[in-house]
């Protein structure tokens, strides 16, 4: 075994610097996080210092295990997890892991950090081993704990209040709000009609256009003209003033530069991959990460590509910059270098860690040349990541905006404006995009021709159009990150789990790309905002942040932090558990009254999703109710949509003497047949669905139901099946696999039952739940998944959950399989058809 131990975070990167450092050296990684707070009430004890227990996570135990094993053998421990907050508390839990197993006596521990993964940065940080930084550990102890406490406490509120089985999340709350409220204002937002008026002119050289900028000796603006008839009496008076031509009374031109934008940080990454290469942050986040970890280059190995991809810093190493600007003045020549480097500021409210910009790791190696190496993915996030950061240090770009006025009689005037590109500088090799464009941006590009004051220029037509405002648009991935770093909420490492865990809980839905609040979210976020809105305050979180960093560096304790956060916290849970009306929090609505029977028709959340109530539950008879149709919302729906959602089942007519309907039932809309149900397809409406089409979809599911059966045994339970994906053997409580190779309906008794045995897993029944095997007890499952809990409120969930282990319940059924005895007969099983309907009429009893 190997004198010195080094453990890094992931298996590549264990790889990739064992190649580095040799035979001295053995190379393990941790998987990321060892572990995590128990997943149960007390876990962190405010009343005693906010004292953490933890416990190993299940699936890393065997990591862990082969990391003390490596760890008894070897002289010199060495922890190389990834450089910042969380890596530092990765490395600080690996150490006391070892040390409470006695594994640390007489043998040095040190922490050694690097930003990128090449021989030359991995050489210099075991050249400069450090100790644990305790103030980046508190600050990460702080921030769990945080989470926690918020999880923990205000999840069970939500289930009593809200909806069960809902979470809150310390920074993915205020995300949550910031969507919510986006769509508000889009909700609230009116439309206003203005009118644009322009002029086309006949150059002799070039056609082009001009806008209208001064109507009536005054200055025209957006809402100048808001009404069509206006807007015509304008062009007409415009027309006749300019008697056939537009003459230039003034020129202007106007050079400007503009500068490279800063090399990536996280944010600035998520955001223009987001924009250039449709990523979502999380992809951009796992193909970074592999960039860095080191991809296999031909004869020279596996090397790391980039440099650390969470970071908030815009500033690059001398060493880096020397190399860009060699590639610089290779491949754009010298009048493309700046005469000193540029340098660039952090815009980040809270910067974090001084790191490196992301970067690749040797400039020298460009895109071209590492191209077929790299995957697809892989390929295009080096390429953006290498011409940002050469780009970054080349001279800025010369641009040159001409300006013309021309007038239409003396009290008119129209403005025409072109942008040329004098010198590219660094757009020859790289252009920032943008969210939304600008006015000027239309005119980037654009060459007018040549004109000087007195010109005469010809005019071909002069034309009003209507225009109406539009609202706010969604947040994209891109616009979310981007306010939420200028707001300081969350970090580098966070923006990406924000949004997954939005989009995990439902909160939130993609719609062509943008965010858009589903009804459970608007309930949670408007019930945090109303009771909990301190903790929902864009300033609040951020403050908190701020008070982390100063941990982090220091500056401040972290337990007197928490005690400032946890006394008006705890106080106000208990409060609001006591005093938040159920129909309020959920935001249930009153639409108006049902004509037919003169009662209030409402829109609630339950426990399945929004749905319209006709009548209340004092009355005597039971109300009605209704799921609300996809896209529909409680929040906007009308009383008159409300009302059609009561139209459903609709009888469509009879078919061989039964009466045939549509309805809609837990699992979506379907057609029935006496005790047959089909669902409809994505493309069938339940409001417009015909006789014929139900008839044939019901008869298609009956079809299917008598050919399911392919071969059967006497005197057992098993059967060969067709399935939704092929053929497969089933005894109703395990399904097993066929080989490929074999003909299903050839198989024989003795063959069915060993493939049971061998491949045999437990059925998942309508509800999606394994109808044969239980799962693992709570507190084994919770801790199995803690790693990947971002906040507190998931350890609640499963602490709440009471399941029986899996293995045996498998391991019986499968006994009970192979031990099938003869006694059963043919006769006592149901036919296939028979099978489908009971299932159906079971169905039918719950919709």
């Amino acid at each position: 075994m190997a004198k010195n131990l080094l453990i890094v975070e992931s298996p590549a990167k264990a790889k990739t610097i064992n190649k580095y450092l040799g035979k001295d050296f053995t190379v393990l990684a941790s998987y990321g996080h060892v572990r995590d707070l128990v997943p149960k009430e007390g876990a962190v004890d405010p009343d005693n210092h906010f004292a953490m227990e933890y416990a190993v996570i299940e699936k890393n135990e065997k990591h862990v295990d082969a990391i003390a094993k490596a760890a008894k053998s070897a002289d010199h421990l060495f922890l190389a997890t990834d450089p910042d907050r969380e890596g530092e508390a990765i490395s600080w839990h690996i150490g006391e892991i070892l040390r409470e197993r006695g594994l640390l006596e007489g043998k040095p521990l040190q922490r050694v950090v690097f930003t990128e993964i090449t021989p030359r940065a991995i050489k210099e940080a075991m050249n400069q081993p450090r100790a644990i930084a305790a103030p980046l550990v508190d600050a990460q102890q702080a921030r769990r704990a945080l989470d926690y406490l918020v999880g923990f406490n205000l999840s069970p509120v939500l289930w009593r209040k809200v909806q069960r089985g809902l979470s809150a999340g310390r920074v993915q709350s205020p995300a949550l709000r910031m969507i919510v409220e986006r769509e508000e204002e889009i909700e609230a937002f009116v439309a206003r009609e203005y009118w644009t008026v322009e002029a086309e002119l006949a150059h002799p050289q070039q056609a082009f256009t001009a806008r209208l900028n001064k109507l009536d000796g005054k200055k025209f603006e957006q809402f100048t003209i808001t009404d069509g008839e206006t807007a015509e009496a304008a062009r007409k008076r415009l027309v006749a003033a300019a008697n056939g031509a537009l003459h230039v009374t003034d020129v202007t031109s106007k050079e400007r530069k503009r500068r490279p934008a800063a090399p990536f940080t996280t944010s600035t990454l998520q955001q223009e991959a987001s924009r250039k290469l449709g990523f979502t942050t999380s992809r951009t986040m796992r193909v970074a990460q592999k960039l860095y970890e080191g991809m296999a280059l031909g004869d020279e190995g596996t090397v790391g590509l980039i440099s650390y991809m969470r970071t908030d810093s815009v500033s690059l190493s001398q060493e880096a910059v020397a190399e860009i600007r060699d590639v610089i003045a290779r491949d754009y020549g010298t009048k493309a270098l700046p005469d000193k480097p540029n340098t660039y500021q952090t815009k980040s409210k809270n910067a974090q860690e001084a790191h490196e910009a992301i970067r690749p790791t040797s400039a020298l190696r460009t895109p071209a040349q590492v191209a077929r190496f790299l995957d697809d993915d892989g390929r295009r996030l080096y390429e953006l990541i290498w011409k940002r950061a050469v780009a970054s240090q080349m001279v800025p770009a010369t641009l040159n905006t001409v300006s013309v006025d021309l007038a239409a009689g003396s009290e008119h005037s129209f403005r025409a404006s072109g942008t040329t590109v004098v010198d590219p500088g660094f757009l020859a090799v790289y252009e920032e995009g943008k969210d939304a464009k600008a006015a000027e941006d239309e005119d980037e590009g654009r060459k007018l021709p040549p004109m000087k004051t007195g010109d005469r220029i010809p005019l071909d037509q002069i034309h009003a159009d209507q225009h109406f405002t539009e609202p706010p648009p969604r947040y994209s991935e891109a616009s979310l990150v981007k306010t939420l770093e200028e707001y300081g909420i969350g970090r580098p490492s966070t923006y990406a789990s924000i949004i997954q865990t939005l989009l995990f809980r439902k909160y939130v839905e993609l719609d062509s790309r943008r965010f858009r609040p589903t009804d459970v979210g608007r309930a949670v976020s408007k019930f945090l905002s109303g009771h909990f809105t301190r903790y929902v305050d864009y300033d609040f979180t951020a403050k908190l942040e701020d008070e982390l960093d100063a941990v982090s560096r220091g500056e401040e304790e972290w337990v007197p932090l928490m005690e400032r956060f946890w006394e008006p916290f705890k106080k106000l849970v208990e409060e609001k558990k006591e005093s938040v009306d159920r129909s309020e929090a959920t935001g249930a609505r009153e639409l108006g009254t049902d004509p037919k029977s003169g009662k209030p028709v409402s829109v609630r959340l339950g426990r399945y999703g929004p749905y319209a109530q006709i009548g209340t539950a004092e009355d005597e008879e039971k109300p009605t109710f209704a799921s609300l149709r996809p896209g529909q919302s409680m929040h906007t729906i009308s009383l008159e949509e409300s009302l059609e959602l009561f139209k459903l089942p609709r009888k469509l007519g009879q078919h061989n003497g039964e009466e045939v309907s549509v309805g809609i039932g837990r699992f979506g809309p379907f057609a029935k047949l006496g005790s047959t149900y089909a669902s409809l397809k994505k493309e069938d409406d339940p409001y417009t669905i015909d006789l014929a089409r139900a008839v044939f979809l019901i008869e298609e599911k009956e079809e299917i139901a008598r050919n399911r059966i392919i071969k059967q045994f006497d005197g057992s339970d098993i059967q060969v099946l067709n399935g939704r994906f092929g053929p497969y053997i089933s005894d109703g409580k395990l399904n097993g696999r066929i080989p490929k190779d074999r003909e299903p309906a050839s198989l024989t008794f003795e063959e069915v039952t060993k493939l049971l045995e061998e491949t045999g897993k437990p059925v998942r029944g309508r509800f999606g739940k394994k109808t044969a095997a239980k799962k693992e007890p709570a507190k084994k499952a919770a801790t199995k998944k803690a790693a990947k809990s971002v906040d507190g409120e998931a350890l609640a969930k499963k602490a709440v959950a009471k399941k029986a282990p899996a293995k045996k319940a498998a391991k019986k059924v499968v006994k009970k399989a192979a031990k099938t005895t003869a006694a059963k007969t043919t006769a006592a099983k149901a036919p296939a058809k028979k099978a489908v309907k009971k299932v159906a009429k079971k169905a039918a009893a719950k919709k």
